[in-house]
């Protein structure tokens, strides 16, 4: 059976870039476009499974975002229209942390 495809929109809030030009070549080298007009918001699709798809998206960005230097950054993400939690850059840890809501 054919896998389905995954439509992705990434929404980047970073503090302190240090070099924008580096991040938006990495990532468009690992497809993710940059949205015409937007600042810091790309698509992509992916055809591999749900979590996948978000492994991916965190790990990509946050090797873009050290390859680029910054201070500080948020992530939101859309799969197939469906919102995931926004993440934030632990610099404790070097990875992407899921932000989790104050009950």
């Amino acid at each position: 059976m054919a896998q389905e495809q995954i439509d992705v929109l990434v929404l980047l809030d970073v503090g302190g870039l240090q070099d924008e030009e580096k991040l938006e070549k990495f990532l468009k080298r690992k497809s993710f476009k940059a949205v015409e007009g937007e600042k810091h918001v790309y698509t992509s699709f992916s055809t591999t499974t749900l979590v996948t798809t978000k492994a991916f998206i965190l790990e990509i960005f946050k090797e873009g975002l050290q390859k680029a230097g910054f201070e500080n950054a948020n992530l939101v993400f859309l799969l197939n229209e469906t919102p995931y939690p926004p993440h934030y850059f632990d610099k404790e840890t070097g990875f992407f942390e899921e932000l989790k809501e104050e009950k």
